[in-house]
């Protein structure tokens, strides 16, 4: 280890460190002042954002740490940046909950900071030692957070269900790990690569091992047939740890399957392409489907997180730089509007009952019509509709898709997609031609209201601008 390698990780060991210190500093906050906790956790995505453009490498260029099991990259900068911008809006949002919910406790930052480790860690890995570290640090937290709410039946069970299911899913990624290893003698992603570059992808214990890691990976992005953690996961967790594991472990996903398939298993990309082709098409249809049956929005937003989930399959599957670029900017979006969408569900819940049902959505526009226009534009934004930036995203992965040969996938995307829009709408019906359930007004703090109206208006702004955010994950890959 040497200095050099210590700056390249200073993002890494500065939000390591103050994870730390959120929690011992918590002990010593009081119950009245534990905003104090908040302040600092969010002080410590501002400082990693700082510190991680301080340091940013050059286009096209990677450098290697820690004998070459960590590297740093522009889409490696990328995926941070917009981890730390979707966290802070976690955070905005979910310290109104957790105050209402009586869950304003010390652990939830500290375990969310501790999730962000694990995302960085995962996409800067170069290894699969490393690649292994992040996604267990990733998930562990995750199990926490799940079972934050003691007193919860629904959360106990959800965070066993995830538990179990999660360590099945990382015992498959494990061994194919080791079989790949068994077959290549390197852990090293980069030394994986040449060795199937060499002629060793013919190699059956090589085929066993990257089946076993596509399973792993599909398990975690919550692909069909291995999604069956998700929805529940989604109803049982409280609402503020529903928004975060919607969000932000998406993008430590999505660098788990390109570091794996792309910078290690990329010379196999005709096998790896054939598997994620089945996967895409098949939690397309069952994601879009399955969520038309859904009155409980939490469940209705899991099963359209598997449908979306098929749409970034079908930019990574496209194995190129264009397709890469464009599953990076699906997620961001996808994150963002995740965010969105569960904020405005905690902005009508209250009194410890949270609003998940689709009927407590009945009237919003009459109730608040601002709020009701943000939820709008995020839902057209998840459903595709033209100008906003979810079809801009949608557009991006199509085309990949194409390009890649993939026609077909491509033409059930636009199918699926067109279904759907059926469940979004219907949310925007109840808002605007139905009467409200309830007349009590609908209340949050500014930082909340200030952040929510933000992420609703990006949906348009980054649709009708989407230019720019397209080039920069255009320009993560070189």
């Amino acid at each position: 280890m040497i200095l050099s390698d210590l700056q390249l990780a200073l993002p890494e060991i500065f939000v390591a460190a103050m994870a730390c210190v959120v929690l011992v500093a918590d002990l010593f906050i009081t119950e009245q002042r534990r905003g104090l906790t908040h302040t600092l956790a969010l002080l410590t995505l501002v400082f990693a954002a700082i510190i991680t453009l301080r340091v940013m490498v050059p286009v096209g260029d990677s450098v290697l740490a820690f004998s070459e099991t960590f590297v740093r990259d522009r889409f490696g900068d990328i995926i941070k940046l917009f981890a730390y911008l979707v966290l802070a809006g976690v955070f905005v949002y979910a310290k109104h909950f957790l105050r209402v919910a009586g869950l304003f406790k010390g652990e939830f930052y500290s375990l969310s900071l501790f999730a962000l480790l694990g995302v960085m860690i995962m996409v800067s890995a170069a290894n699969l030692v490393t690649v292994y570290l992040g996604l267990e640090l990733l998930a562990l937290s995750s199990y926490a957070l799940v079972a934050i709410d003691r007193d919860s039946a629904s959360g106990s069970e959800a965070a066993m269900k995830y538990f179990i299911l999660g360590s099945l899913a990382s015992g498959i990624l494990l061994y194919g790990m080791s079989l790949v290893y068994g077959a290549t003698g390197t852990l090293q992603l980069g030394e994986i690569s040449q060795a199937l570059a060499g002629g060793m992808s013919d190699n059956l214990m090589l085929s066993f091992g990257l089946a076993f890691m596509v399973v792993g990976i599909a398990f975690k992005l919550g692909a069909v047939p291995f999604h069956m953690w998700l929805p529940d996961v989604y109803q049982g967790a409280p609402a503020a740890v529903t928004l975060l594991i919607s969000s932000l472990p998406k993008l430590g996903y999505l660098a788990l399957a390109i570091r794996l398939l792309a910078d290690g298993m990329g010379n196999m990309h005709a096998d790896w392409q054939a598997m994620l082709a089945v996967l895409a098409a098949l939690s397309l249809i069952l994601g879009n489907v399955v969520a038309i049956a859904q009155s409980n929005i939490k469940r209705m937003l899991a099963y359209s997180t598997i449908s979306h989930v098929g749409f970034i399959l079908l930019g990574i599957l496209a194995a190129s730089p264009a397709g890469y670029a464009s599953a990076m900017f699906y997620t961001i979006v996808y994150a963002m509007m995740s965010a969105g969408a569960f904020a405005v569900m905690i902005l009508l819940s209250g009194n410890g009952i949270e609003a998940e049902n689709l009927d407590d959505f009945k009237g919003l526009a009459k109730r608040s019509p601002w709020y009701a226009l943000m939820m709008l534009m995020i839902m057209f934004s998840l459903a595709g509709i033209p100008v906003f930036v979810g079809f801009f995203a949608k557009w991006q992965v199509i085309a990949a898709a194409i390009q890649a040969g993939f026609v077909g996938l491509a033409v059930l995307a636009v199918i699926t997609a067109v279904i759907g829009a059926f469940y979004y709408l219907r949310v925007v019906k109840l808002m605007y031609f139905d009467e409200p359930e309830s007349t009590a007004p609908v209340t949050a703090p500014i930082d909340f209201r200030a952040v929510l109206s933000v992420n609703g208006l990006a949906m348009l702004g980054l649709g009708i601008f989407s230019g720019g955010l397209i080039g920069v994950c255009v320009r993560a890959f070189g």
